[in-house]
Parts: structure tokens; sequence; C-alpha cells
């Protein structure tokens, strides 16, 4: 697909005809910047050890449920450890929410406001400082005993 549109652009347009293939697809890949930011690393470590335990808690509690179906000796021993990996998991997931807001309190939410808001601050603080510039030039008028005035009030 790449060399038949430079072949369009470069002018000719019959050889681009002839090689372009029949059931020519569409790339499989197609690279698209990142819409968010990567985690932290404190909050990325986290949150792969809270999938690793869910994950780990999830296999433990199908391994006890298919153990108490078989009638096995080693159901009761699971199921009590699947209660406790069930609060391990909670805690992990907890922990990755904790990290987070840890994160964010002392390092600062960084943000970045969108254009329009950005131009509104703009015209705003211009506004405030051309209603200062003029009330200062009207109290250096007034300190100069009007002299400064062009017409008589």
């Amino acid at each position: 697909m790449g060399t038949t549109v430079r072949d369009k652009a470069s002018g000719s347009g019959a050889a681009a005809q002839e090689r372009e293939e029949p059931g020519q697809r569409p790339p499989l890949w197609v690279e698209e910047p990142a819409r968010k930011r990567r985690l932290p690393d404190p909050v990325r470590t986290s949150a792969v050890r809270a999938v690793i335990i869910v994950a780990l808690t999830l296999v433990q509690a199908m391994v006890a449920f298919l153990s108490a179906l078989a009638g096995s000796w080693l159901s009761f021993p699971m199921v009590l450890s699947s209660v406790a990996s069930t609060v391990v998991a909670t805690w992990g997931v907890l922990d990755v929410w904790v990290t987070r807001q840890v994160w964010n309190q002392r390092n600062g939410v960084v943000s970045a406001p969108s254009s329009t808001a950005r131009r509104l601050r703009r015209e705003r603080r211009r506004a405030r400082r051309q209603a200062r510039a003029e009330g200062r030039g009207k109290v250096r008028i007034r300190r100069r005993g009007g002299a400064g005035q062009l017409s008589h009030p």
C-alpha cells in the first residue's frame, strides 16, 4: 500500500496500477499515540502484585471447588486457604488504591488544562493587568495635581 501511494504521487499512475495486488489488505498493526500517561513505578508495582495475588486466589478457589466436588480430603484445607487468600487479595487491591492516593498527594497531580481554559485564564489575566494599569495611571494624574490632563473636567 505504501509503494502504491508513493508511485501515484510520483506521477506514474499506470505503473502503480500494474503492481497493485487484487487482495491487498490494510496493515495488521497501526501505531497510535498513548492516550494516558504511564502509572508511577510504586503504583505499577503494587498493581502487578495485586493482579498476581488475585489470579492465584482464583486458581486456588477453583481447585477448592473442584476438590469439594470430587470429595477429596484436600477440600477442607483448600477452602480455608481460599478464604485467607481472598482477604490477602482484597488487601492487595486496596494497596493499589492507597499507593495511588499517596503518590498523588506527595507528588501532586499534574494537570494539563485544555486550550480553551488556558485561553480564558489569559484573557482574565490581561483584563486584570489592564485594569490595574489604568488605576495606576489615574492615581499618578491625581498626584500631579491634574497637570497630566489634556482637557478640563
